[in-house]
């Protein structure tokens, strides 16, 4: 690396920075034959390495790194990362100062040697009481456009987002829960890259772009989980799609035994999706071949393996480089863009469960408490008066937007029952009067709860996530803050 390339490696003409020293960048370059570069932000150690001949290493070849100490650098990093396998690049974020800024994206030349990574680096120490998190890293290619006119179908929004934006390859509409001939009010938008995303997203962010004549919502779509071949070669459940809401668990068992006649353990629908258990995986791989696209009660399904919940993978990218392990959510849906539109539903994640319960992930509304000063005016109002980002419980949100649609408050009915172990499980079912004759009469979680609050609170996440959207009952941003709780 020539003299110009250490001058831009930190971004200015220091190079020292704590225990950072430029003979041992030197000497790390001197080892690998690496070179080094810093551009935008970030130093690059690769990309490719010496001798790499053809394309970069495919999607799902890169691994997050956060929690990373901020004197730390790529000659004490680079080693503890080729434990796992061939660098093909490993990129350092940098602050103008020459500290890192706390993580880094280290890309392999096999998606084997990430997984592996994954496994015996997150949660590594790195130094004494300090532990990095290692998790996949994708380039998200998917935006999430909502707030579409639900009669248009999907070639009529490819073309209008063809019209647009540039880099489109394809668009993921489903039909609604209710009208098999609409759509959900939102779709999947897929581009060529990255940066064609992320250039479609910045033209369209702004809220006034309009497609006919409609203010869309524009927003990146979550990825979607990458499980490892090892862990789907054990799955034995199938998620299946775009039921009628009126087919029943027995309707559903009895088609997918027809090809072979007592090899489904068990149907659990939620809406128009369920999930169907199976005995034996052979069998449901052929069950898959067999059922995907036929048609139950009119419907055209859709039928995949379902991905089970990778825990070590499920992490939260904070601006600042630090990463913290992603809690089980208070309710977790096994289809989430029924409950969270921005997370593309195929294929789906199967639920996470301890011990059939889930405890709430600590909310991310910023509370604060100020000094009451003696002769402090006070004005009583009502709690309706309130805007909803006023509210950090799903009861309360229930219940105020109840009140804004002009609807009879939520009714709550408690039930219990015992476990195994002997322990009091509680579960809430909730009626909405003012819907309840419709094709839902009530709401309640398939989870059981130890508290009463746990168990009301759930009920109501379960049941403002499950309201037709044709009710207006909430925002994009408000199924976002419940959704993320």
């Amino acid at each position: 690396m020539n003299e110009e390339n250490i001058d831009g490696t930190n971004g200015c003409s220091k190079v020292r920075t704590g225990t950072q020293n430029e003979a041992a960048l030197l000497a790390l370059m001197e080892k690998t034959g690496y070179n080094m570069v810093q551009e935008n932000g970030q130093r690059k150690f690769g990309g490719p390495p010496p001798g790499w001949e053809g394309p970069p290493p495919p999607r799902g070849c890169e691994v997050f790194v956060g929690k990373i100490p901020r004197d730390m650098y790529e000659d004490e990093l680079v080693p503890v990362f080729e434990r796992a396998g061939k660098i093909y690049e490993f990129r350092l974020m940098m602050e103008f100062s020459g500290e890192n800024r706390g993580y880094a994206f280290v890309m392999y030349t096999t998606k084997e040697e990430a997984q592996l990574a994954i496994r015996i680096l997150n949660n590594y120490e790195i130094r004494p009481g300090k532990f990095i998190g290692v998790c996949v890293s994708l380039d998200n290619c998917r935006l999430f456009i909502g707030a579409i006119p639900k009669e248009k179908k999907k070639e009529e929004i490819l073309d209008e987002m063809k019209k647009v934006t540039e880099g489109v390859v394809d668009v993921i509409v489903y039909p609604s829960a209710t009208d098999k001939t609409k759509n959900r009010g939102f779709a999947f938008v897929e581009y060529e890259s990255h940066r064609a995303a992320a250039m479609a997203r910045r033209k369209l962010i702004p809220g006034t772009f309009q497609l006919w004549g409609h203010t869309i919502q524009v927003d990146w779509a979550d990825p979607e989980k990458e499980v490892d071949e090892e862990t789907m070669q054990r799955v034995k459940v199938l998620y299946v799609r775009n039921l009628m809401i009126s087919t029943t668990e027995e309707t559903i068992k009895a088609e997918f035994n027809k090809f072979k006649p007592g090899a489904v353990e068990r149907v659990k629908k939620l809406r128009d999706y369920a999930f169907v258990h199976f005995f034996n995986r052979e069998d449901a791989v052929a069950a898959m071949s067999v059922m995907n696209g036929k048609c139950i009660d009119g419907a055209s399904i859709e039928v995949t393996l379902a991905k089970p919940v990778n825990k070590e993978n499920t992490w939260r990218q904070h601006l600042n480089g630090q990463i913290s392990p992603n809690s089980d959510n208070l309710i977790v849906f096994a289809n989430k863009e029924e409950s969270h539109p921005k997370t593309l539903g195929k294929p789906p994640t199967l639920p996470a469960r301890l011990n059939g319960q889930h405890s709430p992930s600590p909310p991310e509304i910023e509370r604060c408490t100020y000094p009451f000063f003696p002769g402090t005016k006070l004005t009583p109002i009502s709690m309706y008066s309130l805007k909803s980002n006023h509210f950090n419980s799903a009861v309360m949100h229930l219940d105020y937007y109840c009140n804004k649609n002009n609807w009879a408050p939520p009714e709550y009915y408690l039930y219990s029952t015992t476990s195994q172990d002997g322990k009091v499980l509680l579960v809430y079912k909730i009626v909405i009067p003012a819907i309840a004759n419709g094709s839902q009469s009530y709401f309640m979680p398939d989870k059981l709860c130890t508290t009463l609050e746990d168990a009301k609170e759930l009920a109501a996440q379960f049941t403002l996530l499950h309201l037709d959207r044709e009710h207006n009952l909430f925002s994009l941003d408000l199924c976002r803050r419940i959704w993320r709780k």
